[in-house]
């Protein structure tokens, strides 16, 4: 072979070389956005793992294979109109605070059907510049180099097509994600997860920060399973000065305890101290 001959196979090969390069970038983008809208798909925990549950939800799927963020996409974040919305998860008291976030974009059912079929396309185009594109084309000549490079720019146009519809979902999901943390950053929001007061003013008892303050003032100062009134209400004016009655609608101690039904209040005489004494109620979460 001339000198000739070879330099035009080495071009020729190093064309090929570039194009199935930006083939696989390509497709490693598509990945990343796949990975991002999943991400911000399911956020699950309390007011105190929150923060960390987008980190521990990367984590999750960052390892995961083209063909199964596909599968996950498709069956979790961009599904058919009409599909059922994801339950509660499992394994938590209902009474407890917790943040379910379920992330969703809907498609007539032809187009998730379509959506569908096309990623799982782009799914197998990807193992096949992976993993077997050099089996189907003589690289060797300059005629098999050509015919590589036309399949190259086809593919890569698929991809890119992909892509670009990938980018429009995520920046929709985006939004989503944005419009959250708008609302978990919310005073409206605080009050609700902290101090259990939701924007309508309803109350729900077990997961008021007063009731919590008051359940952590029972066990540091109880006594033979009860606490002293007094001794609770100065022990959470020290730590939890924000936490009063009035904050809850009503005008004494006594009121809010009776209010939130969460402990059993006496007043009797124990351990020669005679005053209000209170207990957690036996099926009161705690």
């Amino acid at each position: 072979m001339s000198a000739v001959d070879q330099n035009e196979i080495v071009g020729a090969q190093h064309e090929v070389q570039r194009l199935l390069g930006r083939c696989i970038l390509r497709l490693q983008q598509c990945e990343q956005l796949m990975k991002s809208m999943l991400a911000f798909q399911k956020l699950l925990g309390t007011p105190e793992t929150l923060p960390m549950a987008l980190h521990k939800r990367k984590a999750e799927i960052s390892g995961k294979t083209m063909g199964v963020l596909v599968g996950h996409l498709t069956a979790e974040c961009v599904v058919k109109e009409g599909s059922e919305a994801p339950g509660g998860p499992s394994g938590y008291d209902s009474n407890s605070s917790f943040v379910a976030l379920h992330m969703g974009l809907e498609f007539p059912e032809q187009s998730h059907a379509t959506l569908k079929s096309d990623l799982r396309d782009l799914v197998n185009l990807r193992n096949v510049l992976v993993h077997h594109f050099i089996e189907q084309y003589d690289i060797q000549t300059v005629e098999g180099c050509l015919e590589a490079q036309v399949a190259l720019s086809r593919s890569y146009a698929q991809i890119d097509r992909q892509f670009q519809r990938l980018r429009a979902l995520a920046a929709d999901v985006a939004r989503g994600a944005k419009a959250f943390a708008e609302l978990v950053q919310s005073p409206q929001f605080h009050e609700f997860m902290v101090n259990g007061i939701a924007p309508d003013g309803q109350i729900h008892w077990p997961l008021t920060g007063i009731v919590s303050a008051l359940r952590q003032a029972f066990r540091e100062r109880a006594i033979d399973g009860w606490v002293n009134l007094d001794a609770a209400v100065r022990w959470v004016a020290e730590h939890h000065p924000e936490q009063t009655p009035k904050k809850y609608g009503c005008a004494r101690w006594r009121h809010l305890i009776h209010e939130s039904r969460q402990f059993e209040l006496r007043h009797f005489a124990h351990h020669g101290q005679l005053g209000a004494w209170f207990r957690e109620r036996p099926n009161s979460p705690g």
